[in-house]
């Protein structure tokens, strides 16, 4: 079976290279786990995170960071390419399109993305191609158990308020990284449809209080071992600072979790 998990130090290097990443690549090799959520209040039932920032007030922000896409983004910069197929523009991600309708296992999670220009202005019409693991840390169209699945994948525009999101699952955490979610964001529709210049690639971090209540339930026994290995202070993408990528988290695993985040892009 192939990795089922991003390359690590070597293989990102070249692409964190002149980023802020490059600033503190070799930083933090501790091996210490450490508690990283954020502010949080948990039930038995249900998790809701919160967060403080000038996003929450409408006001302008700065730039996401840019991040690696990971070797298997699936834009066609490194093997296949699912920007241009028929059907990778949905709302929904669970399932696989084209040739294969299997549906992804795991806790349902609902991303909602809120993009913006640095002025606090909504970026109206931005595209942006969302992507992540599966439940057993695989990506699909690259993993050899998924191979020929194209779920966990698609694009979605945003509307006049600069919002869009998407219907997917809980991903499971693999050996090496923080659980996380992959997205790249495009000027429009058209420009992520032909796998055009993407404005920004980055990725969205998901909390620890909420990771571990759904990997305490059935399919994510794995995840449980690889996450008690690592930690945001450890991860080779969050390590340098995770308040602009944290997701604001709300639901339970009977009913399902969404994933809020606001961020800004620089252009």
């Amino acid at each position: 079976m192939t990795d089922n998990h991003d390359r690590g130090l070597q293989y990102d290097l070249a692409t964190l290279i002149g980023r802020r990443r490059a600033l503190t690549l070799f930083g933090g090799a501790g091996l210490t786990l450490v508690a990283c959520a954020p502010s949080t209040t948990t039930t038995p039932s249900s998790t809701t995170t919160t967060t403080s920032s000038a996003a929450a007030q409408g006001g302008a922000l700065e730039a996401i960071p840019e991040e690696t896409a990971g070797p298997f983004p699936g834009d066609g910069s490194n093997g296949p390419n699912a920007l241009t197929q028929s059907g990778i523009v949905r709302s929904d991600i669970r399932s696989s399109f084209g040739t294969s309708t299997r549906t992804a296992e795991g806790v349902q999670l609902t991303i909602e993305l809120t993009v913006q220009h640095e002025d606090g202005k909504p970026y109206a019409g931005a595209a942006v191609y969302l992507w992540h693991c599966d439940i057993n840390g695989d990506y699909s169209m690259y993993s050899d158990r998924v191979k020929d699945e194209n779920f966990l994948r698609g694009v979605q525009e945003a509307d006049a308020s600069g919002e869009l999101k998407f219907v997917s699952v809980f991903p499971g955490a693999y050996s090496g990284r923080w659980p996380h979610i992959h997205f790249e964001v495009y000027p429009s529709l058209a420009e992520a449809t032909k796998a055009g210049n993407e404005v920004t690639t980055s990725q969205l971090a998901l909390p620890e209080s909420t990771c571990k209540e759904v990997y305490g339930t059935t399919g994510y026994t794995q995840s449980v071992r690889n996450m008690s290995r690592s930690s945001l202070q450890q991860d080779m993408v969050f390590r340098d600072g995770v308040d602009k990528q944290m997701a604001t988290m709300s639901g339970s695993v009977s009913s399902g979790y969404t994933a809020s985040l606001t961020f800004a892009v620089q252009r």
